[in-house]
């Protein structure tokens, strides 16, 4: 069974080769080859069966490719969130008409200053939110976000992220109350209800993943990420990310993924 039958994604622009690095340090982005994945990342998730809307490259924006975010969509409610790098800014900016072709008004909420939120630092898990409180993301925008789920009835539980770019950088939850955890969040407290399949070090980055409930999606070259998947009942699907890792993107930071 598909968790949600919607996503959005951007054609990366030939700017994607300026990408923000703050972490990864491997050298700049091909872009033919970063398109080519691009195209493989939407053919495997139409392939599951998920309507991909796929949005126009914007030039300007080298990072835009990764939606995720310049919002946060839920079932319920949607929020075009801010993000805090000022070349990001404007993201939201681009994002609003597609939100706004999929929710009603009423459902449309922002994020504003001096609140900072990115979508990368959003795990949504039943009814409760993890956010990352991050390098991307600060309190006062953890406690707008907390006001909105709140009219939708859900929790919000703020977690400090010292280690990675943003909290799914760290931590994927599958299902069945199935969480993946490196570095940080390995043992976290603030993740002990769950059953914890922890990724070893070499294998940190293969963290982020996208369960579908039809499988899940990886990032390809992660024998021992694959291994832990495959043990405990879930189908790894591999998708080759080299180039969107070299700007600290990861596989959830290209799409957003809903129910509609």
């Amino acid at each position: 069974m598909l968790f949600f039958n919607n996503a959005i994604v951007r054609t990366p622009a030939k700017s994607v080769v300026n990408g923000i690095d703050d972490y990864a340090n491997s050298g700049k982005p091909d872009y033919t080859k970063a398109v080519q994945e691009h195209e493989s990342y939407v053919k495997l998730l139409t392939e599951m069966g998920i309507k991909v809307t796929i949005l126009d490259p914007l030039v300007d924006y080298p990072d835009s490719c990764f939606v995720e975010d310049p919002a946060v969509v839920a079932d319920k409610f949607a929020v075009i969130t801010n993000p805090t790098r000022s070349s990001r800014t404007k993201e939201r900016e681009k994002i609003r008409p597609i939100i706004n072709k999929f929710y009603q008004k009423d459902q449309i909420f922002e994020i504003h200053r001096p609140g900072y939120l990115e979508g990368g630092d959003v795990m949504r898990v039943g009814n409760t939110f993890f956010v990352g409180l991050s390098a991307r993301t600060n309190q006062v925008g953890i406690n707008q976000f907390t006001k909105i789920a709140g009219k939708f009835d859900y929790e919000v539980i703020s977690v400090p992220v010292n280690e990675f770019l943003h909290l799914k950088t760290g931590t994927t939850y599958l299902e069945n109350n199935k969480l993946l955890v490196a570095g940080e969040y390995i043992n976290n407290p603030y993740f002990k209800n769950f059953e914890q399949l922890q990724v070893p070090s070499e294998e940190n980055y293969a963290v982020n993943c996208i369960d579908t409930g039809n499988g899940v999606i990886m990032p390809a070259g992660f024998p021992k990420v694959k291994t832990i998947l495959i043990q405990h009942g879930f189908s790894p699907y591999e998708i080759n990310m080299s180039e969107f890792s070299k700007i600290d993107g990861g596989l959830t930071c290209l799409s957003l993924r809903f129910n509609a």
